[in-house]
């Protein structure tokens, strides 16, 4: 069964989170959006905010996407999230270890700094990689507890 993905942009990434939007729904995911709905400009904690608290609600272990221009803003707004291990990735390898060593549950990227292609290759390598537990459950585990300082 194929995890629920809940994607959102700022206007900056509007357009690619639809490709990927579509590129997900053509895989057979089901795929949330939380907005942007256009390329008006807009505020991308409000989207990074969304996307983060809905993974956060899902108990069947949902995946988050967030696009902006750079994918910095994202990545900083997600992990004020509590359970939230969001993840700046411009490269397929970079996408496939933080699911196999850091079990990175939303993927940031910036539609600005790579292309369309690359980024839907990244999509699929953050996907298509699982958890590997063993000694990088303990060091999960160890970013969960900074959540309670």
């Amino acid at each position: 069964m194929k995890r629920i993905i809940h994607i959102g942009a700022d206007s900056a990434g509007y357009e690619l989170k639809e490709l990927i939007k579509e590129h997900l729904s053509d895989l057979g995911y089901t795929v949330t959006d939380h907005g942007c709905n256009s390329t008006a400009s807009c505020h991308y904690p409000e989207f990074a905010s969304k996307v983060s608290r809905a993974v956060q609600d899902d108990l069947d272990g949902a995946f988050g996407i967030l696009v902006c221009g750079s994918g910095i803003g994202m990545s900083m707004c997600a992990n004020k999230h509590v359970g939230i291990r969001a993840a700046l990735c411009g490269d397929t390898f970079s996408a496939r270890i933080t699911r196999m060593h850091n079990d990175a549950n939303v993927l940031c990227i910036g539609a600005r700094v790579i292309g369309s292609h690359l980024a839907l290759d990244i999509v699929d390598s953050f996907l298509g990689a699982e958890f590997e537990g063993g000694r990088h459950k303990i060091r999960v585990d160890m970013i969960n507890e900074l959540d309670k300082r």
